[in-house]
């Protein structure tokens, strides 16, 4: 069973730098895709970014320009690093792989990240 452990989430103040990682362990594939989503108190799981093997990215509008998504192919690791953080950012972050472009999909427990104004 794929395991995915996430690390680096914290309380930081707005405008700080956060790095999220996420590493991947009994995995015997190589995903199509990693990625981050967030879930806020009361709203709904959020894709943040995501990458695939080919190392092309996708973040959500709202962190664009602030939001670097990479990843490791070699070490199944996904890192997030997070500048300029903004209190409207403060949720778990899960992280995310997908097997293939349709799934399935493995999660992490998630870490929390709390930005105060």
């Amino acid at each position: 069973q794929v395991q995915l452990v996430e690390s680096g989430g914290g309380l930081v103040q707005a405008g700080e730098s956060l790095r999220l990682s996420c590493a991947a362990s009994r995995i015997s594939f190589s995903p199509n895709s990693m990625g981050w989503y967030r879930q806020a108190p009361g709203k709904q799981r959020e894709l943040v970014a995501s990458i695939t093997s080919g190392r092309s990215t996708n973040y959500a509008d709202s962190v664009k320009g602030r939001f670097t998504i990479s990843r490791d192919n070699a070490k199944n690791m996904v890192y997030l690093q997070m500048n300029s953080l903004k209190p409207e950012d403060t949720a778990v972050y899960y992280c995310n792989v997908k097997k293939y472009t349709w799934g399935p999909d493995y999660w992490g427990q998630g870490t929390q990240v709390t930005v105060s104004s």
